[in-house]
């Protein structure tokens, strides 16, 4: 049933997107992008000669969401009326920031995901080419003009950083980063970043291999304090298989030995293919349990990565002339828990939905984005990225995720501010795959 559906997906699908007015074939899975969940990164802005108007671009905008949009009706709104609300808008903006700002707020009147205009202002610019400049040389060469040798080469720390009530706190820490193997916590409150208020690029960029100063708060109840961290750079292509691969450990719970993983990307076949070595061959293979931490970040990831834990599976055993014995699994079948959040997107919520379905293991955490649609990257005029939903999603008969999202079979809520580095998640996702050993 689930197997088989989306096949097509699965595979992949050929998509044309614009390239500064050129036209580039790729090949790119369906479910390869979910929207970014919070800040992560910083690098220098591009600095062009001359910057198009912000009314082109937002024309431009406009233009390709209007051809490329998935549904022809717009999902009821009247696209041309949005047009013409928003244009004298954006021909007010003083900056391309606040333009920016006045084009997103036109894209979420068609309230679907995958749909969104970024600059290199934001995170997830750099982080969307990351994804996308590997799979396109065509690409690379266009983004000369705006990132250097075209390449997506970053400096920060390593934070997903959420908001609330006007005030940045720290929601999770790139495994292997800076801020991991510093004193930052979950739940921190960003003051500043050596004196000045914090910027997702600006507060890192050019400061690689240089100490800077975090003023963070800790509890609401207790003065300031000073963290040196000393940003890095970081490659977008590579960087989170760099982090699923620091995350990967062994954690003792109730006697038993429970791995943990955490994908922070299934943007390619590179992340399950070194969780399969890891689970069949390396570091987690003695693991009784094992929890399949895949909160944040981005999405991607194929239907078929639920075959790693079907039950019926094939072992191959390979005998020397001396009589070594060599045994290949081609599955891991012992517990496995999933472990979700608001920021598990796209493709991940598909992997929750086919946990559930089939009834692999249970899934624990916060219910997912609910944004399941396929999208497809547009690079503007100016060098800013326009993301188009260009493919309506269903599972199985009928069943659409997007704005739906997937429920947990365990849910556990969280508090981020001044969580002082809780996971009560995570930690609760130890414990049910402990549990479930004991069955």
């Amino acid at each position: 049933m689930l197997q088989r559906c989306l096949s097509w997906v699965s595979r992949g699908c050929l998509r044309r997107y614009s390239v500064r007015s050129r036209s580039v074939n790729f090949w790119f899975a369906s479910f390869l992008i979910a929207a970014f969940a919070g800040v992560l990164i910083g690098i220098s802005p591009p600095r062009l000669a001359a910057q198009p108007s912000t009314s082109a671009v937002f024309e431009e905008v406009w233009q390709t969401v209007n051809e490329k949009f998935y549904d022809p009706n717009f999902n009821g709104v009247d696209w041309s009326a949005m047009r013409n609300k928003y244009r004298s808008q954006v021909a007010q903006a003083s900056s391309p920031e606040q333009a920016a700002v006045v084009i997103n707020q036109m894209l979420s009147e068609l309230n679907t995901s995958h749909t969104r205009f970024y600059t290199p202002e934001e995170p997830a610019y750099y982080q969307l080419l990351g994804v996308f400049l590997p799979r396109s040389t065509e690409l690379q060469k266009q983004l000369t003009a705006f990132l250097p040798d075209g390449k997506s080469i970053y400096t920060d720390i390593g934070i997903v950083t959420e908001v609330l009530n006007n005030k940045v706190f720290i929601k999770s820490l790139l495994d292997g980063s800076p801020a991991m193997t510093s004193r930052l916590q979950i739940g921190d409150e960003i003051i500043s970043v050596d004196g000045q208020p914090f910027h997702p690029i600006r507060s890192f960029a050019d400061k690689a291999d240089q100490p800077v100063t975090v003023t963070i708060r800790r509890s609401s109840e207790r003065d300031p304090e000073n963290i040196t961290v000393t940003p890095k750079r970081f490659d977008a292509t590579t960087m989170f298989l760099e982090a699923q691969a620091a995350s990967t450990q062994i954690i003792e719970q109730d006697g038993k030995a429970i791995g943990y993983v955490h994908i922070w990307s299934y943007a390619g076949d590179q992340y399950h293919e070194q969780l399969q070595r890891d689970l069949l061959y390396g570091d987690l293979k003695e693991a009784d349990a094992l929890v399949l931490d895949l909160r944040e970040g981005w999405g991607g990831a194929s239907t078929h990565y639920l075959n790693l834990y079907h039950p019926r599976s094939l072992n191959l055993t390979s005998i020397l002339r001396n009589g070594d014995r060599y045994t290949s699994k081609s599955a891991w079948t012992k517990p496995v828990v999933m472990l979700v959040n608001e920021g598990s997107r796209s493709g991940k919520e598909i992997l929750a939905y086919g946990f559930q379905q089939l009834q692999i293991g249970p899934v624990v955490g916060s219910k997912t984005a609910g944004a399941v649609v396929a999208g497809s990257p547009f690079l503007m005029q100016d060098g800013s990225l326009l993301y188009v939903a260009v493919t309506d999603v269903y599972l199985d008969n009928g069943v659409r995720l997007e704005g739906v999202g997937i429920t947990p079979d365990v849910e556990v809520p969280v508090t981020l501010e001044y969580a002082q580095g809780a996971d009560p998640q995570k930690e609760q996702a130890i414990v049910v795959a402990a549990a479930l050993v004991t069955q």
